[in-house]
């Protein structure tokens, strides 16, 4: 049988159906179906030990979201204003300016047998009808009646009363607490209870009551606790409107907004007081936000011997293992302040400050001694040590991998007008610092390592540079590298990375990608097209392939010598087709990246269909392409053309006669077709030179002005005439242009 409960209001719409925004304002936003119904504030706060520092938001938004949800739910009505998440790292709180009391009564109806099955031949109730009646606890005749597609039914309809909102919460809160993304939640006493960290106190309030109710082993009450230095006792919540206030008293932020405004304004104001401007990244403010309940600034120093590092090296150390503030000078140096956030407002400073500043000088002192020790090295010797470091199994050492790269920058270089000898030079010594200590001790300067130590080389700035602009971009938003030699260096270092992924078979599937060959094709493509590189990716995927599978199969007949010296076999190498299949297969991968990012510029998917049908081996050209079409889209010829073109595409493929390459005019009978022909010669003619510079907008909009001929064709010419050379020469003249369309992009996929 079929049950639906609705609202006693409107019997057509379900009771966890929203109301309509009100009007006040955005963020006003109400699930409240009865407008009657009595409301009042709800606060929940869930107190923990200490939580995971980076989980901590998504946990609090994940409850709030929880909360919100299972209200929904049960059809509880609520207004939920301005409110949101409210975290520190030792609660999470949900706080909903007014909720209903109860749930609106609702109507339940149950659907039963159709007469024909309900009644025997008499009128009198089957056995079917009597159970159905039994099961709804009343007599068969107080049931009603419903017809619908399938004829006359009986149904049982009934009013449920509306549980108390109060009598839910429990059940609500349970149920936010166990959708939260927790992957190893924790154990604590001897109960079976598990969440993130262990839960010590439940505040759970509709109005001025508390509401009764048992989770995760913590009775509820009204009593929230404070700082656990500045105000380490219980703090009493009267009222859920209160509650921001009351623990704003026990030096506890609440609202992340508010601790996150502090911090940003007492690290401007002590990076003003010494003499320069703090460097606050989206990532480290987060952090401190959710390490901190009450945050107070305190400006510290070090010794401005360690400026002699690379400023990178001490801003890393400062912002991922400290969490601290570096202060930058006007220029963007680094300077020998930095600004500690701590967690209470200390009576005395000065010793907050020498602590921050005794735990940040050995970090400090380990990354001088590595400095001073890679410079005694040199950048050329560290690369002694590459061919000893295995990159891949099938892919030789990291040694063979810079050889690659080398000799494809060079040929990249001489491409793009860049120095093929210094690209040379640079990929030669971009791997080196991996060798480095100081690398060893933070991976995440690779590269930027690299510059400082071939400056202090004596190479030219030119090709230190570009050993730390080869790995721009470093993350999703990053720029791609600034100079023509780290772009080619770039280039080739992920065409590399990316042929040889596919060569020994690591091509990603699912989730894995343990060379992040995702990452680096979106960064390759948008190298290229962000360079204007109007290079022929397609060869220089051929190429690298080539070389790459030089050392896979080297790989593989070594290892069957060693299997057994005096008898080996190993497997032919590539043929040309085998590594051009393996150079397509490639392309369409990186092609598929791009696919994301135009999307998040705007691009429309069929515009982007509309160009990568073609392949064309240039990025650049691609996107230049892509740009055409998105201008010949906005014309109002556009969708008839696109249109015809489907239509000719499909008549094209049908053919079943040899199509020539040139129309014969003599052939040409209708007045329509010869004015289509008469128009597209002049439209191959108008257009050539534009297409030999990649003017696709100006072939376009030629194109376009082909409307009326090409309605006038296929309004009065049948092209599959029954003389088979009248039918051929239609066919050509058809095939001459949809060719010129598909000189630019396969413009059929713009048709609806």
């Amino acid at each position: 049988m079929e049950s639906r409960w609705f609202d006693r209001h409107d019997s057509a719409r379900p009771s966890s159906a929203l109301r309509a925004p009100s009007p006040e304002g955005e963020g006003k936003r109400t699930t409240r179906l009865d407008d009657m119904s009595e409301q009042k504030s709800l606060l929940v706060e869930l107190g923990t030990e200490e939580l995971p520092v980076k989980a901590l938001p998504g946990l609090a938004q994940a409850f709030f979201d929880g909360v919100i949800t299972a209200l929904e739910k049960r059809g509880i009505g609520f207004e939920r204003g301005d409110a949101k998440p409210l975290y520190t790292p030792r609660r999470l709180a949900v706080l909903l300016p007014a909720v209903d009391v109860e749930q609106p009564e609702q109507k339940s109806e149950v659907l039963g047998p159709y007469l024909n099955i309900a009644l025997d031949a008499n009128g009198a109730p089957t056995k079917a009808l009597e159970g159905f009646a039994a099961k709804a606890g009343i007599d068969w005749t107080a049931l009603e009646r419903t017809t619908d597609g399938k004829g006359e039914r009986f149904v049982h309809r009934a009013v449920k009363p509306g549980a108390k909102t109060a009598d839910l919460l429990a059940d609500i809160v349970r149920e936010a607490l166990a959708g939260m993304p927790i992957p190893k939640p924790m154990r604590w006493g001897a109960h079976e209870y598990a969440f993130a960290r262990p839960v010590h106190w439940l505040v759970l309030l509709l109005g001025k009551d508390v509401v009764p109710a048992q989770v995760l082993g913590v009775t509820s009450d009204r009593m929230s606790r404070g700082h656990r230095f500045e105000h380490d006792k219980p703090v009493w919540i009267n009222d859920p409107g209160d509650y921001v206030m009351a623990l704003q008293g026990a030096k506890v932020l609440v609202d992340p907004d508010a601790r996150r405004a502090r911090i940003v304004a007492e690290v401007e104001k002590a990076a003003a007081q010494a003499g320069g401007s703090a460097r606050i990244t989206d990532d480290n403010l987060e952090q401190v936000v959710c390490l901190t309940e009450w945050p107070a600034a305190v400006l510290c120093s070090f010794e401005s011997a360690f400026l002699a590092v690379p400023q990178e090296a001490l801003i890393e150390t400062m912002e991922i293992n400290q969490k601290f503030f570096p202060v930058l000078s006007d220029g963007g140096k680094l300077t020998e302040h930095f600004i500690g956030i701590a967690n209470i407002e200390s009576q005395n400073v000065d010793e907050v400050r020498k602590g921050y500043e005794r735990v940040i000088r050995p970090r400090f002192s380990d990354a001088k001694f590595f400095f001073d020790e890679d410079l005694k090295q040199g950048l050329v010797s560290m690369g002694n040590g590459l061919k000893t470091v295995t990159y891949q199994a099938k892919l030789g050492s990291v040694a063979d991998k810079v050889a690659r790269v080398a000799a494809l920058a060079e040929t990249i270089a001489a491409q793009v007008g860049a120095d093929p000898a210094q690209a040379r030079r640079a990929a030669e010594l971009a791997k080196n610092d991996l060798q480095s200590r100081m690398v060893n001790e933070f991976p995440e300067l690779q590269g930027i390592a690299g510059r400082h130590y071939a400056l202090a080389a004596g190479e030219p700035k030119e090709i230190a540079l570009a050993i730390d602009e080869a790995y721009q971009p470093r993350f999703a938003g990053d720029d791609i590298a600034l100079s023509p030699l780290g772009k080619v260096l770039a280039i080739a270092e992920r065409l590399d990375t990316l042929a040889g992924g596919f060569a020994a078979g690591l091509k990603p599937t699912g989730n894995k990608d343990p060379f992040a060959l995702r990452r680096n094709a979106l960064g390759l493509a948008r190298t290229v097209i962000e360079s204007g590189f109007g290079i022929n990716l397609l060869n220089l995927l051929v190429e690298q392939t080539k070389r790459v599978y030089k050392n896979v199969f080297r790989v593989e007949l070594d290892a069957a010598r060693a299997k057994n010296p005096d008898r080996f076999e190993v497997a032919d190498e590539p043929s040309p087709d085998a590594i051009l299949a393996k150079a397509n297969d490639l392309y369409d991968f990186i092609l598929d990246r791009l696919r994301g990012y135009y999307a998040d510029k705007g691009v429309p998917a069929a515009h982007f269909n509309a160009v990568a049908e073609l392949k064309p081996a240039s990025l650049y050209d691609f996107d230049t392409r892509l740009d055409a079409i998105g201008t010949f889209a906005t014309l109002q010829e556009a969708e008839a053309l696109a249109a015809a073109n489907k239509r000719i595409g499909n008549i094209l493929k049908k053919a079943d006669i040899a199509i020539p390459h040139a129309v014969d005019r003599a052939l040409l009978t209708d007045p329509a077709e010869s004015a289509l022909a008469e128009a597209v010669e002049a439209v191959l003619g108008e257009t050539d030179e534009a297409l030999h510079h990649h003017d696709y907008v100006t072939v376009l909009n030629h194109l376009a002005r082909l409307r009326p001929q090409v309605d006038a064709f296929f309004d009065s010419v049948m092209v599959n005439a029954d003389d088979p050379a009248v039918r051929a020469n239609r066919l050509a003249l058809l095939k001459r242009l949809a060719d010129r369309f598909r000189a630019v992009a396969a413009i059929e996929h713009l048709s609806t």
